[in-house]
Parts: C-alpha cells; structure tokens; sequence
C-alpha cells in the first residue's frame, strides 16, 4: 500500500486539523458508510502518532498513515488524497495496488 496525497490537500489537513508536536494523521476504516470500493464501511481520519504502521509518507514534516489493525481495509489498494475545492474537503481515492 502506498499512500499520495496532493499540495491543496495537504494544505487542508495541516490548516483544519492543526497537527503537531510528532503527531500526524492516521487514516482508518469504520464501520459505516461507503468508499468507492467499500460497501458498508467509510475512511475515517484522526490524530495521532504511529505505532505499528503498514504505510506512512511525510510531506511538510506530518506524517500520514494506515496503521496494522486497519490493513484489511487497505488490502489491494492504494490511497490518493485529492481536495476539492467547492466542498473545501479531501477526497479519497483508492487505486488497485500496484506491487
């Protein structure tokens, strides 16, 4: 799994979530809602710092991530994040895992 997540989003996230002091943002699968590959069950974000990571990328000193415990949400695909504009919102992406 790889993780990509473009300038305007990362701009959203470091402006609406106000990260830092070693944390970053850790992305999760909940029970509840729908992706465009998962029927039942929504990406959820939160703060925190990474314990046992199965992908993370840096971008402006915050770290982004998927944590061990939500691989089964994450098998097979790749996570983009693009931000739209007239929402003022990330926008989540999963591409087929290209190993």
């Amino acid at each position: 799994m790889k993780i990509e997540i473009t300038e305007q989003a990362q701009k959203w996230f470091e402006n609406e979530l106000g990260v830092g002091n070693g944390l970053g943002v850790r992305f999760l699968g909940k029970v509840y809602g729908k992706t465009d590959v998962h029927e039942g069950f929504s990406l959820g974000i939160e703060v925190a710092e990474p314990e046992d990571p199965i992908a993370q990328v840096t971008y402006n000193d915050i770290t982004y991530f998927a944590e061990k415990q939500d691989e089964w949400f994450f098998t097979e695909y790749d996570l983009k994040v693009t931000y739209n504009e007239e929402r003022n919102e990330p926008v989540y992406h999963f591409v087929g895992d290209e190993k």
